[in-house]
C-alpha cells in the first residue's frame, strides 16, 4: 500500500506519540524521503519545511525518536508513529512535548507542564527557526 504525497506538496503529516504513556509529542511533516529514512534506520525523520531539508530528530540534541510502530489514517495521507523517546524531551523549548501550553476558560494560553531539560545547554542560545 502506497502511502498519498499528492495533498500537501508531497508531504505527509506524521503525529509522534509515546509509546508507552500514549501522549502525543509532536507533529512534523515527512515526504517519502524522510519517510523511507525513518523505516529504514528506525529514527524518526521529518522534512523541515522552513529549511527545506531532512532533519533526523535528536541530531542537534541527542533526543531520538525509536520507531516502535507506524500506523497511516484511512486516506493514507498522515502517519501515527509510536516512539520511544531517548531523551528527557522532545520539545526544542525544553518540554517533554510540544503540546506543553493549554487554552485556558479565559481565552489565554498557559503553561501546564514542567520544564523536562534546558533548552539553552543542549542547543545553545540560538535556535535555527525553532527547530531542533
Amino acid at each position: 500500500m502506497d502511502l498519498d504525497f499528492t495533498k500537501l506538496d508531497g508531504l505527509i503529516a506524521a503525529v509522534i506519540q509515546d509509546n508507552a504513556s500514549g501522549r502525543v509529542l509532536m507533529v512534523g511533516f515527512m515526504n517519502e524521503e524522510a519517510y523511507r529514512k525513518t523505516v529504514e534506520t528506525g529514527y524518526a525523520t521529518f522534512f523541515s519545511r522552513s529549511r527545506n531539508k531532512l532533519w533526523l530528530k535528536g541530531e542537534t540534541s541527542g533526543h531520538r525518536l525509536v520507531v516502535k510502530s507506524i500506523s497511516t489514517d484511512c486516506d493514507r495521507d498522515a502517519l501515527l508513529i509510536r516512539v520511544d523517546a531517548l531523551g528527557p524531551g522532545v520539545c526544542h523549548d525544553g518540554y517533554e512535548s510540544c503540546f506543553y501550553r493549554t487554552l485556558g476558560e479565559d481565552g489565554d494560553w498557559s503553561v501546564t507542564d514542567e520544564r523536562a531539560y534546558d533548552p539553552a545547554s543542549v542547543y545553545g542560545s540560538t535556535l535555527h527557526g525553532g527547530k531542533a
